[in-house]
């Protein structure tokens, strides 16, 4: 199977390039199944619901949350009518949606979609990823119940996020970070078959601070001071993500390539 990834769609500038470009990439690339985390969407805090409807119709098979899950308050109603959305599995008792979810690829391939929350450096702490997990990975035997299992990380730190792709390996196809924007250069395959990134980076404007008008967090960093609202930047983005191919038997990952494609941040592409 070929997976793609996107990592934090950020912005307008963020979702135009996913509209003009994800059609023709999954021409190219023979894509089966593609992920989006689409958290930052929407004025970069949250996703609405046509936000949502935008990343589907440019060819997004689910769309990923994050911490802000519902800083866009219709996503509360709007993700309990829409089961290609997932939210993360341990964000907050009696939250709305699911937090993993199995799906179908055209061939009836079934492909388990996760998201869980890390704890490190977070605003706020959340209920253990690792035991969150645990029952899904158990409940979804990769090559069994599941041809593949894909895990979105949401935190900042890599020690955790690469604790969970340890934790996880060969029991998911692919455990990939998200959250920080920044690509990380630590693509591999795990012993066990698991194919991990750390940060699978951003899909916007790199001609920013992660994402966002530069004047703004500059000048909190350099006087401590809060001016206006984070603004985030619209020109060229670039699409940072994760191609992966698996093996339909095992579900076990084959082939790992990091994506960057248009924009700032130039790199090979599969």
């Amino acid at each position: 199977m070929k997976i793609l990834f996107l990592g934090d769609i950020v912005g307008r500038a963020g979702r135009r390039a996913v509209s003009e470009r994800l059609e023709g990439l999954r021409a190219a690339w023979g894509l089966d199944f593609v992920v989006i985390n689409g958290e930052n969407a929407t004025n970069g805090a949250g996703l609405s619901g046509a936000h949502a409807k935008v990343l589907f119709e440019a060819g997004a098979d689910v769309v990923t949350l994050g911490d802000h899950a519902f800083d866009q308050k219709d996503m509360l109603s709007f993700s309990q009518n829409e089961p290609r959305i997932i939210r993360p599995l341990n964000f907050a008792k009696g939250a709305p949606g699911a937090g993993a979810r199995m799906f179908k690829d055209a061939r009836g391939r079934k492909v388990l979609v996760a998201q869980v929350l890390g704890n490190v450096f977070m605003k706020r702490a959340f209920d253990d990823p690792f035991s969150t997990i645990e029952p899904v990975l158990k409940a979804h035997p990769l090559g069994g119940q599941a041809q593949a299992i894909i895990i979105d990380m949401h935190c900042e730190a890599t020690s955790e996020k690469m604790a969970m792709g340890h934790y996880c390996d060969g029991r998911a196809s692919v455990v990939v970070g998200t959250h920080t924007h920044v690509p990380t250069a630590d693509a591999m395959i795990l012993p066990g078959g698991t194919a991990f990134q750390s940060d699978a980076g951003m899909c916007g404007d790199y001609n920013s601070v992660i994402g966002m008008e530069k004047a703004e967090p500059m000048r909190r960093f350099v006087t401590g001071m809060i001016k206006g609202r984070f603004t985030p930047a619209n020109g060229e983005a670039t699409l940072s993500g994760l191609y992966v191919e698996t093996d339909d038997r095992t579900g076990r990952a084959l082939r790992i390539e990091m994506v960057r494609e248009g924009g700032k941040l130039k790199a090979s592409t599969p």
